[in-house]
């Protein structure tokens, strides 16, 4: 169904999750303004042909001016915001100061953005992370969404200052929004962080290339495009309140996971790092979500797996992705 009424504006909109949120809107036939700090798509660019890019308005913006983020919104008529902008873990390591200016500030900025459009914005969604809890030791299981908080990364005690700073908003301002939580999310553009490894063994299976995963144990999996469609549904949604929700999707070991891409990739050489077990509770109550949207997007594993292998063959055939990121 064409959403021909609706502007989307998107932040962080070069990233993974940010490149499969234009593809989708585009298709869906909504206007988009996408904007990044930096003027060169690489990852969207992976995922959207020349006619779809060429659909979207790219705009620059740093999301710590707080004028710009306002002005920005509100020029660009969005009916609909998903924030995606942020710096990851090891950037938040490396330059903390940045980090807070970023991942904290520019999420007040957008929240007041949102607050000065008023009306005209009809749904917001925006990216905390898994990274807001502690160790799965200290969670029952599965982890419903309002378990305790208690983050042992600069980059998670930043998500869960967004979460209060959301629910503050909702409180005293009327600013409806859905935050999610994504714990590993794979697919073609997902070529950064630790858990990108996830990613990364299924294109060097595709490459024929020897891969060795960072990590094993049990992990939660979304795939990138069903993620991309989960921020646009909560979106679209109408919730008011300041949700903020746990995903699920595919829980397996990342044995299971070997041992599926292998199947489908007899000849893969595939290994991870034993005894390394990423330091997350992995199985997550999604029930918040699910009363929100009602059906949550989920490809299985085994397709997710095939589709992303059948993606990243069609850009290894015409040149077009780096393999480099297989060694870093």
């Amino acid at each position: 169904m064409p959403h021909s009424d609706e502007t989307f504006l998107i932040t962080g909109s070069f990233g993974c999750i940010g490149a499969w949120v234009l593809r989708t809107l585009v298709r869906d036939g909504a206007r988009v303004v996408a904007t990044d700090l930096s003027d060169d798509p690489v990852r969207p660019a992976l995922v959207m042909s020349e006619e779809e890019l060429a659909a979207v308005e790219f705009r620059k913006l740093d999301v710590t001016d707080r004028d710009a983020v306002v002005r920005m919104v509100a020029e660009s008529g969005a009916t609909h915001v998903i924030h995606l902008a942020g710096l990851q873990v090891p950037f938040c390591r490396a330059n903390p100061t940045l980090g807070a200016m970023v991942n904290v500030v520019g999420t007040v900025n957008i929240c007041e953005a949102v607050k000065e459009a008023g009306d005209r914005i009809r749904g917001f969604s925006y990216a905390s992370s898994q990274a807001v809890f502690g160790v799965p030791e200290l969670y029952p299981s599965p982890v419903p969404d309002s378990a305790r908080l208690v983050p042992d990364t600069l980059y998670g005690v930043y998500k869960q200052a967004n979460e209060g700073t959301l629910r503050v908003y909702w409180e005293e301002y009327g600013v409806s929004s859905v935050g999610l939580r994504p714990y590993i999310v794979y697919g073609v553009a997902r070529d950064q962080g630790m858990t990108s490894d996830i990613a990364k063994a299924i294109l060097a299976a595709v490459a024929g290339r020897p891969y060795t995963l960072r990590f094993d144990g049990p992990v939660a999996l979304q795939l990138a495009a069903d993620t991309a469609r989960i921020f646009i549904a909560c979106a679209r949604s109408g919730h008011r309140g300041a949700a903020a929700c746990n995903l699920r999707n595919d829980v397996v070991t990342v044995q299971e996971f070997v041992t599926e891409l292998r199947r489908q990739f007899p000849a893969a050489d595939l290994s991870w790092t034993d005894n390394s077990p990423l330091p997350f509770p992995y199985d997550m109550d999604a029930s918040g979500l699910r009363s929100i949207l009602g059906t949550v997007p989920h490809t299985p594993l085994p397709q997710g797996i095939a589709d992303t292998a059948a993606h990243f063959g069609e850009l290894l055939a015409d040149s077009r992705i780096d393999l480099g990121q297989l060694d870093g």
